[in-house]
């Protein structure tokens, strides 16, 4: 297998019913990450990119998260509609989509 180009990290974090932090399970992550799987295998691009599911990475009320190394751009909110968008621009292309990507405000 040759080493992938990106990574994209889908936080599939569930934590219990009524949980007050949240979680990005809860908010159709699951569907996220199937979703990209299934994209990713209609574009042809495994071996460029590697998908893989993760326990929390915090920002649980942003949810769901997904991270895509090496850029290092995090996107929060993403549903299942946005994940065409994510492969054919930021994957394909090379130019992250700005209207999912967490603001810098945010950080802490």
């Amino acid at each position: 297998m040759p080493k992938p180009e990106y990574h994209v990290v889908v936080c599939t974090n569930t934590r219990p019913p009524g949980h007050p932090k949240g979680s990005c399970g809860e908010r159709g992550a699951q569907e996220v990450a199937k979703k990209f799987s299934e994209e990713m295998e209609r574009k042809n691009l495994f071996g460029r990119v590697m998908l893989t599911g993760s326990t929390c990475v915090g920002m649980c009320h942003m949810g769901p998260i997904v991270i895509v190394y090496p850029d290092a751009v995090w996107y929060h909110g993403v549903k299942t509609s946005d994940v065409g968008e994510i492969l054919e621009k930021h994957i394909m292309k090379g130019k992250p989509v700005e209207r999912l990507m967490i603001p810098e405000s945010a950080w802490g």
